[in-house]
C-alpha cells in the first residue's frame, strides 16, 4: 500500500492538467455559455430586490418546509409563481482569482481522493490500464456525480449537468492519465 503523500506528483500535475483543461472548455471554447440565462427585464428585477438588501446565501420561492408543502397556501404560491432557486452573491465585481485557487485546490482533494483509493488498491509496479481505469473513475465521480443533485432536487438545469458531467470525463481521464504515466 502507497501513501498519498508518495503519489504527490501525480497529484499535483492532474491538478495542474485540469486546470489547463478546464480553462480551455470555460473561456476558449464556449461549452458552457448557455448554463445561465438572462432574466427579462433584469434591471427592474434587481431594482425591485434592491431595497430587500437580501444577505448573500441560497433563497426558495415561496419557501416552505416538508410538512407545509401540501398545505393550500402553499400550493397557491407553487401555482401563482415564480417557483425559485436563488443565490445572492456579495456585491461586488466579479473577481477570477479567489475562484481559480478554489477551483485548483479542488482539483488537488480529487487527485488526493483517488490516490488514496488507487494507492490502497494497487500494487507499486501496476500497469499503466489498471492504474488509469482506478483513478479516472475516482476522479470522474469527484469532479462529475453530486452536480446530479442539483437537478434533482434544485431544479438545476439538465444541460448545465450533463455540460458539467462531460467536464468531469475529461477531467477524470486526464487525472487517469497522468497517475497511470506517473506511477512508481
Amino acid at each position: 500500500m502507497m501513501t498519498v503523500l508518495s503519489l504527490w506528483l501525480p497529484i499535483l500535475l492532474a491538478a495542474v492538467a485540469v486546470f489547463l483543461a478546464s480553462s480551455v472548455i470555460h473561456m476558449m471554447l464556449g461549452f458552457h455559455k448557455n448554463d445561465v440565462g438572462a432574466i427579462p427585464d433584469e434591471r427592474k428585477v434587481a431594482d425591485a430586490l434592491r431595497p430587500f438588501a437580501i444577505p448573500p446565501g441560497d433563497y426558495a420561492m415561496p419557501h416552505g418546509h416538508a410538512r407545509e408543502m401540501h398545505t393550500p397556501e402553499f400550493i397557491r404560491k407553487m401555482k401563482d409563481g415564480p417557483v425559485a432557486i436563488i443565490t445572492i452573491r456579495p456585491n461586488e465585481p466579479a473577481g477570477m482569482g479567489k475562484s481559480l485557487a478554489l477551483w485548483f485546490g479542488y482539483s488537488l482533494v480529487v487527485g488526493a481522493v483517488a490516490a488514496y483509493v488507487a494507492g490502497s488498491t494497487l500494487s507499486i509496479g501496476a500497469e499503466y490500464g489498471e492504474v488509469f481505469r482506478v483513478v479516472a473513475a475516482v476522479a470522474f465521480a469527484g469532479y462529475s456525480l453530486a452536480i446530479l443533485q442539483a437537478s434533482i432536487w434544485w431544479g438545476r438545469s439538465w444541460g448545465y449537468t450533463f455540460r458539467t458531467i462531460v467536464d468531469g470525463v475529461i477531467y477524470g481521464l486526464l487525472t487517469g492519465g497522468v497517475f497511470g504515466w506517473l506511477w512508481p
